[in-house]
């Protein structure tokens, strides 16, 4: 038996997920977003990844981005040793992609902050 506490919604119920029988029931959740929870947590668990990339400029030297959508957990590594590697070259817009479809995943690498400010 596992616990998890559900961060899906404001209600941050405590799971119980028992896998025993092959199956798994999870238990504990006030509404349907924590079973779904649960069951990806445990088969494919994802997240977004909140980072910095290098740029060009002096007057802002790194910017904030994040990935548009929530990532495979096994493919953070790999996606982070290329987002060190690239250099931002161009002044972006909150919300534009850097690297669009990284690792064939469907998620893009967006910048957080509108670079056109500075």
């Amino acid at each position: 038996m596992r616990e998890l506490t559900c961060i899906v919604c404001p209600n941050g119920c405590l799971l119980k997920i028992d896998t025993s029988g092959g199956e798994i029931t999870v238990t504990g959740a006030k509404c349907k977003k924590g079973n779904q929870f649960a069951i990806e947590e445990l088969t494919a668990p994802k997240r977004t990844v909140c980072t910095t990339m290098k740029t060009v400029f002096k007057e802002l030297p790194v910017v904030p981005v994040r990935t548009a959508s929530e990532i495979g957990k096994e493919k953070i590594f790999e996606m982070m040793k290329i987002v060190n590697s690239i250099t931002i070259d161009k002044k972006l817009k909150r919300g534009e992609a850097v690297i669009k479809n990284i690792l064939d995943s469907g998620v893009d690498i967006i910048v957080t902050s509108d670079m056109t400010r500075y």
